[in-house]
């Protein structure tokens, strides 16, 4: 096979189809596509909501419930354990299947009947100001994590407990302010550690335990800027840094920053134990390209975000998943295609399906068989039907793309998408068919957040039951009773900004999705590297000099 060359339908960018990917799209059975991979991604997570909290009521029970959906749904929304109860049941919604109109039309006519969960994720307590979360505990205002506990204004985290604001943490407790870290505890203003202990202001450090302000450092204790003392040396330099002080912590955070710029010495990317494989943030792949944000995954292509991928292509946020072509955000699926938030197999063009098999055009079925626009069909009726309209799209020229965006659950700047692709405009993802939320221009209530007292031993209890508004975004925010008591055991000052934009501002090191052109600091050789040239790192490495230097 040749690679092809296509110009992308949706922004008019030239892209190449790899031979890999061929064969791939041939194994899976998926059709080629006529967008390019960041128009597939960036399409993908916008069907994934990263909306704003808000209260409402069931639709099914008038229940109060807390959901990132938008106020406006197009469908109706019921408390998540009503929507997986017997109280209600999709096949009511049936249609039959009209040749005259173009599918998607009939799709989206159905999505917009059948109730949608007012939140993602189960087995959880205590976590109803949450979204997309798992086997968790006592979190707040989170999303995106898995067997966490006491986890607060959080993105994305594995097994992390008692932290705040952190954003991709795995097995690690008591961490505020940090990225990318692993296996780590009470680590503070961190990125990309492993192993770490009670340390703060760290970068690309591991297995170091008291430690500030450092960067490449393997197995040390007591550093301060990568100055070796004695503990106690270490303990009294530390005591004249005003830590509980917001001014101090900021000035701190520009000299943190000011170190990965001039003095850090950067890997090209953050893959760890890779065979045959090109993208960022990989773990334990082989045979995994354009990929990125995976682990223990094989033979797949154009995935981010996802786990246990085997012969998959063009998976975004998908997890245990085996030769998924076009889908986005499904789990434990199995040869499905072009369908969103679905754990189906033999499957096409579901939209929140579970345990499903032989089934086309269907919203929220559960464990169903041979149906059509949730329609149940003889297995003989169900091919014929499905072999008609897989004909009729192709004549529309609508097979083998994924779900519009006109079927997307919210407005395109408050999904998953835009902490990806944040220069997105307005115009364009309307001219697509996609929603877009313009800010809301009425004045908050409460106290401006920069009036909060600079140190934290000066905040009052009170300072929970009154409401603040963030400086930059305008939005309200409070400071919740168990966050006050975390800040003041470990002496961290109150935070100024919206939660939200706390977490964007933190994924904008966690997000670039393709590397930039430099030479090795070392070598001088030519390489390829996750760091946009408008972050100013100065010292970027190929793999063999950064392992031969950073030990």
């Amino acid at each position: 096979m040749q690679s092809e060359a296509r110009t992308c339908e949706h922004c008019k960018s030239k892209f190449s189809i790899e031979p890999g990917e061929l064969a791939l799209y041939e194994k899976t059975g998926t059709e080629i596509p006529v967008i390019c991979s960041d128009c597939r991604l960036k399409q993908h997570f916008s069907f994934w909501l990263f909306g704003r909290f808000r209260k409402g009521k069931s639709d099914l029970s008038g229940e109060s419930l807390i959901t990132v959906m938008p106020e406006n749904s197009r469908y109706p929304i019921y408390k998540t354990s009503e929507w997986y109860s017997d109280k209600w049941d999709p096949m009511e919604f049936g249609q039959d299947y009209d040749p005259v109109r173009p599918f998607f039309d009939q799709l989206k006519e159905l999505q917009e009947k059948v109730p949608h969960p007012h939140q993602n994720g189960i087995k959880n307590t205590n976590c109803d100001w949450c979204d997309d979360v798992w086997n968790s505990k006592n979190c707040y205002l989170a999303r995106s994590m898995e067997n966490c506990e006491e986890l607060y204004y959080s993105y994305r985290n594995l097994r992390v407990r008692n932290s705040i604001d952190v954003h991709v943490l795995f097995d690690s407790e008591k961490c505020y302010d940090s990225s990318d870290c692993y296996n780590s505890f009470r680590l503070f203003y961190s990125r990309h550690c492993r192993d770490c202990i009670d340390s703060s202001f760290l970068y690309d450090c591991r297995n170091c335990q008291s430690c500030f302000m450092c960067w490449n450092l393997r197995g040390k204790t007591h550093c301060i800027e990568n100055v070796q003392y004695s503990k106690e040396e270490y303990e009294a330099k530390l005591e004249s840094y005003d830590l509980g002080s917001y001014s101090a912590a900021q000035k701190l955070k520009e000299k943190f920053e000011n170190i990965a710029k001039d003095k850090a010495v950067h890997r090209p990317n953050f893959n760890y134990r890779v065979y045959d494989s090109d993208g960022n943030y990989l773990m334990d792949t082989k045979n995994c390209h354009n990929c990125n944000t995976i682990s223990d995954s094989e033979d797949s292509w154009n995935c981010n975000r996802g786990l246990r991928h085997k012969s998959d292509i063009d998976a975004n946020g998908c997890w245990y998943s085996e030769l998924l072509g076009n889908c986005a955000s499904c789990v434990n699926a199995y040869a499905q295609k072009y369908s969103n938030w679905s754990s189906s197999r033999y499957s096409e063009y579901l939209d929140l399906c579970i345990e499903c098999e032989y089934c086309f055009g269907c919203v929220g079925l559960k464990k169903k068989k041979y149906c059509i626009l949730n329609k149940q069909y003889e297995k003989e009726e169900y091919e014929k039907l499905r072999m008609e309209i897989v004909s009729d799209m192709k004549k529309r020229g609508e097979y083998g793309q994924f779900l519009p965006y006109s079927m997307s659950a919210g407005p395109f700047n408050l999904s998953t998408s835009i902490l990806y692709f944040p220069e997105a405009k307005k115009e364009d993802v309307l001219a697509l068919g996609g929603y877009w939320e313009d800010p809301n221009t009425e004045k908050a209530e409460g106290m401006p957040a920069g009036e909060l007292p600079d140190n934290i031993k000066d905040a009052p209890d009170s300072i929970i039951t009154q409401p603040l508004v963030c400086p930059e975004t305008g939005w309200r925010f409070n400071i919740a009773q168990n966050e006050l008591s975390f800040h003041r055991e470990n002496n961290i000052p109150l935070p100024r900004l919206h939660f939200d934009l706390r977490t964007r501002n933190a994924l904008k090191y966690l997000t670039v999705l393709h590397p930039f052109p430099y030479k090795c600091h070392y070598c001088r050789k030519d390489i390829m590297a996750y760091y946009p040239p408008e972050w100013g790192y100065k010292n970027i490495a190929c793999e063999e000099c950064y392992k031969q230097n950073i030990n």
